[in-house]
């Protein structure tokens, strides 16, 4: 898995702290631009702490993502405030064996792990035969699994990824969208300390919201991405 971040607003915590402030200022913007960082990281605090989120939209950041599987790409794009381009399997079709994410519980059986291999091959030699034939690539990737290899440029607002990483950042969390939003996450941080020095899983900062379904573990949680995204 790749996860790089492509571009961003630029100077996003002053862009915030403006914006923030504009609501309760008679200053220009350019003035209220020109604030200094110690002044803008105070403000954002307040604003985060206020729950006064509508000011992080200002913000986007866009990430290129490549190696995850299908399955995963399925389950982000159900983030409706944000922006996708996938690569199509109906115009971009398998001369070659297509890539496949494997799931480290079954690398880890080799008996469950040749199966797998085996499964690929002969799921790419159907398809490849169906191309072969003259059936049109967006009908033969009909045959392809969930577990085949995606790229996507995704862009959200910085109020979306704080709703992003909370979710998918919890160990409840499917483990692929997971390692991904944690990427995107230390990239974040070390863009934007303040803005997203609280994202994350909400047992980050307070007790664990999943009731009954806690993973149990929330001082291990808070020292691995204290770790993870230490800047």
């Amino acid at each position: 898995m790749q996860v790089k971040l492509l571009s961003h607003t630029p100077a996003p915590e002053k862009v915030v702290a403006a914006a923030a402030r504009l609501c309760y200022s008679a200053s220009s913007i350019d003035t209220l631009m020109q604030q200094d960082e110690s002044a803008a990281a105070r403000l954002i605090r307040k604003v985060l702490g206020l729950g006064h989120l509508s000011v992080l939209e200002h913000v986007t950041c866009s990430f290129g993502v490549e190696g995850i599987s299908r399955a995963c790409s399925h389950q982000l794009v159900r983030h409706r405030v944000a922006s996708y381009s996938q690569q199509s399997q109906r115009y971009v079709s398998h001369a070659e064996p297509f890539t496949a994410v494997i799931p480290d519980t079954i690398r880890a059986d080799a008996e469950l792990f040749s199966l797998y291999q085996e499964l690929m091959t002969q799921i790419h030699a159907t398809y490849a035969e169906f191309l072969s034939a003259g059936i049109p690539p967006e009908d033969a990737r009909f045959v392809l699994p969930n577990a085949a290899a995606t790229k996507i440029i995704i862009s959200m607002n910085a109020r979306e990824l704080h709703h992003f990483f909370a979710l998918r950042c919890c160990r409840r969390a499917q483990w692929e969208i997971r390692a991904m939003a944690t990427q995107m996450l230390q990239q974040c941080r070390a863009l934007s300390p303040v803005l997203f020095e609280g994202a994350g899983p909400p047992c980050l900062g307070g007790p664990c919201p999943e009731g009954s379904m806690t993973c149990g573990a929330i001082n291990a949680v808070r020292h691995e991405f204290e770790s993870a995204c230490r800047i």
